[in-house]
């Protein structure tokens, strides 16, 4: 039962969020020039300058405001997350500010970037073999700590208020309005909970907009396989080697109905893609936002073809410093046998001429038209 004592809590808990929140300005949208494509204009939603480094920021604070209002979390509560890195940075960086004691569970693999900045917000890592292991162990620890388990990949979904209050798809299109297409023709994300594409696919739909929604899926992931045949929930596939998307199994928040277009990505296309965008735009892109721009790469491809002109927005999930020990390391990558030029020079290919050669097969795409 809630004491007064815990309710009072609870509420200067919630003013040290809001009061947070009020102090990080929204995060920009940035123009990405596309010479060869002059009837394209690409932009990045930059969530890499967030407090804690990543998109995930946005989720931890919903994560716990759900967590606080629903009487879940209070002054003793331990903090448990299953998560491969950035959302566990992010709720590190929230339980420090309440004061909680914060466990993520996480695979060894995990790069040691986010590891560290983990124990930099005072949080403690936990590890596993095995990214489906994660959801056991987690659950385990807070029955046996008596602790509070977020699950971000059942909650991530219902912890964001999709019609408003600031979330990601009100940003974006507020930022777009006075642009020459405000209504942009593709939105292109990826998905590890689910949670960012339930809420733009939710508030495009609430606001009548005619907006789609593309996901950007790893090789590795279940989510695109689940789009071709929903009784596909599962793979048995080795993990992909970009964090922060793509699931072995399909999570609770990720909803299929709202994506209308997927495409799988290699690994090694996610990496030379956030190799080539970083130099371009001058500053350090994760894998995720990689994968975004290969599957980017391949819509405004298709428009240009087509003659259609229009916005194409997508994400900067997280900086690439947090993979300075494994995307960014050319050694990491050769002993694992990746060679990431001839992908790079598709991607720049493309910037200089529109022009997009996949390097995947027809399987790769996913549409619902």
């Amino acid at each position: 039962m809630t004491t007064p004592s815990d309710r009072s809590w609870v509420s200067t808990a919630i003013q040290i969020i809001e009061a947070d929140f009020n102090r990080s300005s929204d995060t920009h949208l940035l123009r990405v020039p596309l010479s060869g494509v002059p009837g394209a204009a690409l932009y990045l939603k930059d969530e890499s300058t967030h407090p804690s480094g990543s998109l995930k920021h946005r989720l931890a604070r919903s994560l716990f405001l759900y967590g606080l209002c629903n009487g879940w979390i209070g002054p003793e509560t331990t903090i448990i997350e299953a998560s491969s890195g950035s959302t566990a940075v992010s709720e590190a960086y929230f339980a420090r500010m309440l004061g909680l004691r914060f466990i993520a569970v996480m695979p060894r693999s995990t790069s040691a970037e986010k590891i560290a900045q983990i124990a930099f917000y005072g949080g403690e890592s936990h590890f596993v073999d095995s990214p489906a292991e994660m959801y056991t162990e987690s659950a385990r620890l807070a029955e046996a700590l008596g602790g509070h388990y977020m699950d971000q990949f059942t909650f991530a979904e219902r912890a964001t208020d999709w019609r408003g209050n600031n979330n990601i798809a009100e940003s974006i299109f507020s930022q777009m309005a006075h642009e020459e297409h405000p209504v942009p023709a593709w939105i292109v994300v990826g998905a590890g909970t689910g949670g960012t594409s339930a809420t733009l696919g939710r508030y495009i739909r609430y606001r009548r907009l005619q907006t789609r929604l593309c996901l950007a899926d790893p090789e590795a992931s279940v989510f695109h396989r689940h789009l071709a045949d929903r009784s596909v929930c599962t793979t048995s596939e080795a993990p992909s080697l970009i964090e922060g998307i793509g699931r072995p199994r399909c999570e609770p928040s990720f909803i299929p109905e709202l994506i209308d277009e997927a495409y799988a990505v290699p690994d090694v296309a996610s990496i030379a893609a956030a190799r080539v965008l970083s130099r371009r735009i001058g500053r350090s892109c994760g894998g995720s936002t990689g994968t975004n721009l290969w599957a980017v790469a391949q819509i405004i491809s298709d428009m240009a073809k087509r003659g259609e002109r229009g916005s194409i927005v997508t994400l900067l999930c997280d900086s690439g410093e947090r993979y300075r020990s494994t995307h960014l390391d050319d050694a990491w990558l050769n002993q694992r046998g990746i060679e990431t030029g001839p992908a790079e020079e598709a991607m720049d290919r493309f910037f200089e001429t529109g022009l997009f050669t996949a390097m995947t097969g027809p399987d790769a795409r996913w549409s619902r038209s």
